[in-house]
């Protein structure tokens, strides 16, 4: 039967390749059998499509349900896959009249094996951020493509600069040696906009790879080249909004499609509302409906078949591509109930898989109401498995500029960890310096290199999981958000043929780009394998005289960090920590690999950090 497979397929397309074929897409457009949910929809889109009869003869592929919306040009297919499906070609036929006007020959593969079963990134992992069109351009002769609309150009501080996604095929041993184990790479879905399209967060087709980064067939190469090198992949997903130019906005299914107004109206940005027990109906509504963006259309998830289109395309992509997670951009901001039902679809196809949102607020609580199993008032479960630690991100940038006082200085790291309670689960944070969306790090502390590695070490070493923004790791530096987002996220040096300087490079980095990359380096390398980082518990010590103290430890080992936020070094007496120091005689500088004979005093450089493992 698989050898006959081929001709009757051809022999099925010879025979209506005559005919028009009116069927121009079908969403998603392949699936798997032995999911745990047997159900799939189908979004078909063609002229006055719902107008024919649906038909498919294929054993375990059966039409339950047909549903029509007010746009004749579209047809939602409810299919139930039995469990006993088998891979293969379902064809599925549109007749009018008696007359075949269209067919679609629907592909079902077979799950590999342990895909469900997939575990995504943890605190073992340390995620690298790039944002792909500044990374490397691997492949020029994708920088203008027939049909987008957007060429690179360089010289645009906004415009495409053609990175792709060959240019971090190149670089796999670079993420190797600074040893990052996940990659979180800005969205690289068809973004088909006249404008400022490099970003990605206007998506034009939500199966589709963009062509000046590559095919799909490129990202599954790399998705699997870095998992060969053990690094895991994570996929930035936007579905609070579509781009303008999203080939459904020519043609809407309904017109509660989009969350629809009389004339431009623009969020108010204020994500409190949406667990504000006070908040007015009035400011809710233009939160979660308002646009982000002119360009931005906001989708309305309530619709049912959008909803039920954006969880099968992340399944989609993670069954397609074998992603160990997803970033959920602007996550409070669509309609919430709609996001939970998503999480928890994702979480009953692959238990083990992790999420991370997009909740950008500056208060522990107001952050922590959306991890997964948050103890809210009003019973919402988002069914998101992390957040990023924002408020942590925003103690980052002033601590080390700041005298130390009773509530300024160091101690602003302290006092938000000591608001973890507000956390079902404060392991499964991410925790950062710097993003895509902010200034850079060495930006906010006047290009200190001694804060940097303070940031860094604490980031590296404290609860969560880490993420580091791409040329962080060579103290690459801006002129701040002022001057736009587009110069945040500048060209990685050396990811161009004729780049003067190649920062991938040792002998193509300065000595201060060599000093902070090879700290990084270090402590990454280090962390791997250092479990009592992944899993240990946390134990920290007030701040005193601007000196902070923290214990990673489980019951064979432990770590101990220092920060010291003087400007001047200390020798620290450390009679106070002797609840943990009392088991450890010696230790070890994991910087310098220095052994410590007396862990009764330790010298501290000024703006310096000691991370010690503890023997």
């Amino acid at each position: 039967m698989t050898r006959l497979l081929p001709v009757i397929i051809l022999l099925f397309s010879t025979a209506i390749q005559a005919q028009e074929n009116i069927v121009q897409r079908v969403e998603p457009p392949c699936w798997w059998t032995g999911f745990k949910s047997p159900d799939l929809q189908l979004m078909v889109y063609g002229k006055e499509i719902a107008s024919a009869t649906v038909s498919v003869d294929y054993p375990g592929f059966t039409i339950k349900r047909i549903h029509k919306v007010k746009n004749p040009n579209y047809l939602f297919l409810d299919v139930v896959i039995s469990p006993g499906a088998r891979q293969g070609i379902a064809p599925i036929l549109f007749k009018s009249k008696d007359k075949i006007v269209g067919k679609y020959l629907y592909e079902l593969k077979s799950r590999k094996k342990g895909s469900a079963a997939r575990k995504g990134f943890s605190p073992s992992d340390v995620i690298y951020l790039l944002t792909p069109d500044r990374f490397a351009n691997g492949d020029t002769t994708n920088d203008r493509i027939t049909g987008m609309t957007e060429p690179a150009d360089r010289r645009l501080q906004d415009g495409r600069h053609g990175g792709d996604i060959k240019g971090i095929m190149d670089h796999l041993g670079y993420f190797k040696e600074l040893g990052v184990t996940a990659l979180w790479i800005n969205p690289l879905l068809e973004n088909n906009q006249p404008t400022y399209s490099y970003h990605g967060y206007s998506t034009t087709d939500y199966y589709r790879i963009d062509p000046r980064f590559g095919t799909n067939t490129d990202y599954l190469k790399l998705t699997e080249a870095l998992h060969q090198q053990g690094i895991k992949v994570i996929m930035d997903m936007i579905f609070n909004h579509c781009g303008s130019e999203h080939w459904w906005m020519k043609d809407l299914p309904s017109d509660d499609w989009l969350n629809q107004w009389p004339e431009f109206t623009r969020t108010n940005y204020r994500a409190g509302t949406a667990s504000d027990p006070y908040a007015s109906q009035y400011d809710s509504a233009l939160f979660v409906s308002g646009w982000f963006d002119r360009t931005m259309p906001d989708l309305n998830q309530n619709n049912p078949y959008l909803k039920n289109y954006l969880v099968q395309n992340s399944i989609w992509w993670i069954e397609y591509a074998g992603l160990d997670g997803i970033r959920q951009d602007t996550h409070p901001y669509p309609f919430k109930e709609s996001m939970a039902e998503w999480g928890r679809r994702l979480a009953t196809e692959y238990p083990n898989f992790n999420v991370v949102g997009e909740c950008w607020m500056n208060y522990p609580a107001s952050v922590a109401y959306w991890q997964k199993d948050a103890l809210n008032k009003d019973r919402y479960n988002s069914w998101l498995p992390s957040v990023f630690d924002f408020p942590l991100y925003d103690a980052l940038g002033k601590a080390f500029n700041e005298k130390e006082d009773w509530n300024t200085g160091i101690l602003r790291l302290y006092e938000i960890l000591a608001q973890d309670m507000s956390y079902p689960n404060p392991n499964n944070i991410v925790t950062f310096a710097d993003n895509h969306d902010v200034n850079r790090f060495a930006n906010t502390q006047n290009d200190d290199i001694r804060k940097q590695k303070m940031a860094l070490a604490f980031i590296l070493t404290t609860r969560g999981i880490p993420q580091i923004f791409y040329g962080t790791e060579i103290m690459m530096t801006t002129t701040g958000t002022d001057k736009g987002h587009g110069i945040i996220r500048q060209d990685f040096p050396g990811g161009w043929i004729r780049d003067e300087k190649n920062a991938f490079t040792a002998e193509g980095r300065t000595g201060v780009q060599n000093e902070i990359f090879n700290f990084t380096k270090i402590i990454l390398n280090w962390r791997k394998t250092a479990e009592v980082i992944h899993t240990g518990k946390l134990r920290h010590f007030i701040p005193k005289d601007g000196i902070y103290t923290y214990f990673r430890y489980n019951r064979n080992n432990a770590v101990m960090v220092v920060l010291n936020n003087n400007d001047a070094p200390a020798n620290l007496e450390t009679t106070r920590y002797r609840e943990f120091l009392k088991k450890y005689k010696t230790g070890t500088d994991i910087i310098t690999g220095f052994k410590i004979t007396d862990l009764s005093k330790l010298d501290i450089p000024a703006k310096g950090v000691l991370i010690i493992d503890l023997k």
